[in-house]
């Protein structure tokens, strides 16, 4: 959540939800840079009550309180809550775009895609929440650092910090893990004054109680195998967040995903009110995929969602299994458009995406959580999709 990157999609998105909170139907698109003692918010909103209107007008106050709850509030680190610069270049919706996507009245009354574009979504079984296992481990651990670091158990502890993990496949089952890279800032007093590097007891304190913890917790049959561990494989990593790195909106799209598992349509999420397909689509493709790998139709499941912007019908709908489905991905696509809701403004009101929910995706991963805003990762048409293969198997 330190990351600069992940600061700038925090920004953004809790901004959107400081918006969307008083005016469900606002229009917002808003980009975020965050580098040394200096933050700046762009982009467009259109909101459509005093409410809102006086919200937006707080984005400074929105913007340094989430400064403080991501951690930087210390001068020393080059980037402060308090003591940040900070700028807004914010102006309305192109009304090109608008025209497009507000839904018009009458019988036919359709709220159109907000721009054209590819949506992915992506499920295997090799979790409990469907999600590959080698992104799924790397967010919980620095899930885990940022426990350890809020609940101040380990003060030495800064708020940047990386993950990744490799993981060893037989075909397409994990059948060990090879090498987790934890990449974490801290002060400078875990220094080893010999070596200039960090120390070995920090080290071993990361292993302890950061590692290990989380492969007990989530793949016991791993945890004792001989992993290749490397931690700040630098040596050291005092100067970090937006000091040692610039950040922005939208910079980390495979993070934010399936680490690199599946396809990606290039779209980012943060700082985006529902009405962008990029954001409301993609969920909603993960929320499919998820179900019918959870009805047991398929091992992995991709699912692509594509749109033309202004249009409310998906121009595409497309399943790939991967060669691991019961069902056939053209049923499969067939059963999706049957059980589905796909129009942006039928996403929006199934996934009940006009809340305030948007800040907590903004760092750990947008799949694979849990927490009533996370919508597209229930698994409650299993048995619809179960039925309907079944009818259309017996066909």
């Amino acid at each position: 959540m330190g990351h600069p990157d992940k600061v700038a999609d925090q920004v953004s998105d809790a901004v959107l939800d400081s918006i969307i909170a008083h005016d469900p139907q606002a229009r917002v698109a808003v980009e975020s840079i965050v580098t040394t003692n200096f933050v700046m918010i762009a982009g467009e909103v259109t909101p459509h009550t005093p409410a809102a209107v006086a919200a937006l007008n707080a984005a400074e106050k929105t913007v340094r309180e989430t400064i403080r709850r991501i951690g930087y509030d210390d001068p020393a680190t080059g980037f402060d809550y308090r003591s940040c610069e900070f700028v807004s270049r914010i102006h309305e919706q192109s009304p090109d775009i608008s025209r497009g996507v507000t839904e018009s009245s009458g019988a036919h009354a359709e709220q159109g895609a907000g721009d054209q574009g590819l949506m992915f979504g992506f499920a295997c079984d090799e979790t409990r929440t469907l999600m590959p296992l080698p992104i799924y481990l790397a967010h919980r651990l620095v899930e885990r650092l940022a426990e350890l670091r809020q609940s101040g158990r380990l003060e030495w502890l800064r708020p940047d910090a990386k993950s990744q993990v490799t993981v060893v496949y037989d075909g397409a089952a994990p059948v060990g893990l090879h090498t987790i890279v934890v990449s974490t800032q801290h002060t400078a007093g875990v220094i080893d004054p010999k070596t200039d590097e960090m120390s070995d007891k920090a080290k071993r304190v990361i292993r302890d109680e950061v590692i290990q913890p989380v492969l007990e917790r989530e793949c016991p049959r791993f945890a004792g195998n001989d992993i290749i561990v490397h931690i700040n494989p630098t040596g050291r990593f005092v100067i970090g967040g937006p000091h040692g790195d610039c950040g922005l909106t939208g910079r980390k799209i495979i993070v934010d995903s399936y680490g690199g598992r599946g396809r990606h349509g290039g779209g980012a999420f943060s700082g985006k009110d529902p009405t962008k397909v990029d954001r409301s689509a993609t969920y909603m493709a993960r929320h499919i995929a998820k179900n019918i790998v959870a009805a047991r139709l398929a091992r992995q499941c991709e699912v692509q969602l594509a749109y033309a912007i202004g249009v409310a019908e998906p121009v595409s709908v497309a399943i790939d299994t991967f060669g691991t489905g019961e069902v056939s991905p053209q049923r499969l696509e067939r059963m999706v458009r049957d059980l589905f809701p796909l129009k942006p403004a039928r996403i929006i009101d199934y996934l009940n995406l006009r809340r305030p929910v948007y800040f907590e995706t903004a760092r750990h991963g947008h799949f694979g959580r849990e927490g009533d805003g996370f919508t597209w990762e229930q698994t409650h048409r299993v048995e619809e999709l179960r039925s309907a293969a079944r009818v259309l198997l017996a066909v």
